[in-house]
């Protein structure tokens, strides 16, 4: 995949990519990414599927949504977009706050969504990891200097700056529309219970990864909505932490692979 893919828009300022032919997987990235961070996973998959990565509202080339928009406006926000490039049943993947979002649209859309997969999802957090994150989202939206430091240490680890992957993350980030990554963040910092009740109610095939040193989307995470789910798997990828679909890419596109069979 190119460093800039080629974009369409849809009606309502949703930007996407679009490879491949077949049954349709559409990607949704995390906070302060863009459809990019889903490239090894655009190479081969489109391979035997229609892959359609999204950028997220208020980030890369899509309108952002009205500040202070929670999860659930960002999950009316995909089914708009499923609607405008009518789609009416595909398989879904979301990343970090896109597995937010995925996970929301498998509760609220029913059979629309065939497949559901959350890579480096959270679920039910700590009471002191959700007073860091919601402390964080707070300063962000108070509008001073975002620190891009911090979550790249946490996604990669220490020592991990000459890395590739670590390098364009940390590109993207630079690049990201303050507004619509502060809308985002608060999303994201609120919405890791919105849905966590629903799990035992969707019946599609749900997969949930995460690395073994993730330390905010954690393996006890990806496992607890994995056992609460009835088609649930939960795999953990071991010597990674967040960015596992950019660090890990031959063993999640595996994964994935397996898990669009089911």
């Amino acid at each position: 995949m190119s460093p800039t893919p080629q974009r369409s828009r849809t009606a309502g300022g949703t930007a996407f990519h679009e490879a491949g032919s077949g049954e349709p997987l559409v990607l949704v990235h995390g906070v302060g990414m863009r459809l990019e961070a889903w490239g090894p996973q655009i190479e081969a998959l489109s391979r035997t599927h229609r892959v359609i990565a999204l950028d997220m509202p208020g980030h890369g080339e899509s309108k952002a949504l009205p500040a202070g928009a929670p999860l659930e406006v960002f999950v009316d926000w995909l089914g708009r977009t499923l609607d405008e490039l009518a789609l009416d049943r595909v398989n879904l993947a979301g990343h970090s706050m896109g597995a937010l979002i995925a996970g929301g649209s498998a509760a609220r859309f029913g059979p629309r969504i065939a497949r559901v997969a959350l890579l480096n999802g959270v679920y039910r957090r700590s009471p002191e990891a959700r007073a860091a994150v919601l402390a964080r989202a707070a300063e962000i939206a108070g509008g001073g200097a975002v620190d891009f430091d911090g979550p790249l240490r946490r996604w990669f680890g220490e020592g991990a700056e000459h890395e590739p992957a670590y390098r364009l993350t940390r590109g993207w980030l630079s690049r990201v529309d303050p507004a619509g990554y502060a809308t985002a963040y608060a999303a994201f910092a609120g919405g890791d219970a919105t849905y966590a009740d629903t799990w035992p109610e969707i019946e599609c095939p749900a997969l949930f990864v995460t690395g073994d040193g993730d330390p905010n989307s954690t393996p006890a995470m990806s496992r607890g909505m994995a056992e609460a789910a009835p088609k649930g798997e939960a795999a953990i990828i071991e010597g990674h932490r967040h960015m596992v679909n950019l660090t890990a890419p031959d063993e999640v596109n595996r994964l994935l692979s397996d898990w669009l069979r089911r």
